[in-house]
Formats: C-alpha cells, structure tokens, sequence
C-alpha cells in the first residue's frame, strides 16, 4: 500500500463564523442598551429599546462588513 499523501493545510482566517456572530450580537445588544437608557432618560424605556433594535440592525451589518473588508486587503 502507498502512503496516502496529506492535503496542505488551509490558510486559516483570523476571522471566522463565530467572529461574525459575536459583532453582531455585541453591536446590537449595544444599540439596545444605548436606546434604552436614552429612552428611559426621557420617559419610555420600552420605545428606546425597540428604537435601539432598529437601528442597531443596519450598524451590526456595518460593523461586521468593515472589520471583513479591512481584513481581506
């Protein structure tokens, strides 16, 4: 029998698929917690979080997308 020869090693990435989730879900839990606290600050807790949520959506894309685009130049 003939050895088998190994496949090189993939290069791996900094970032990966739990990176990813964890920008996402610290970035909007941020925005949550901000909106929320701003919320309170003027009377409806309840309306900040769900204003934090929504924009905390869009800034959790951004934020995933510069940190991957930073790392593939």
């Amino acid at each position: 029998m003939l050895p088998v020869p190994m496949a090189a090693a993939a290069s791996s990435s900094p970032h990966s698929l739990a990176t990813a989730s964890g920008l996402l879900l610290g970035s909007m839990a941020l925005a949550m917690l901000v909106g929320a606290f701003l919320g309170w600050l003027v009377g409806s807790a309840g309306i900040g979080l769900l204003v934090g949520a929504i924009v905390g959506i869009p800034l959790a894309i951004a934020v995933v997308y510069s940190v991957y685009s930073r790392s593939g130049s």
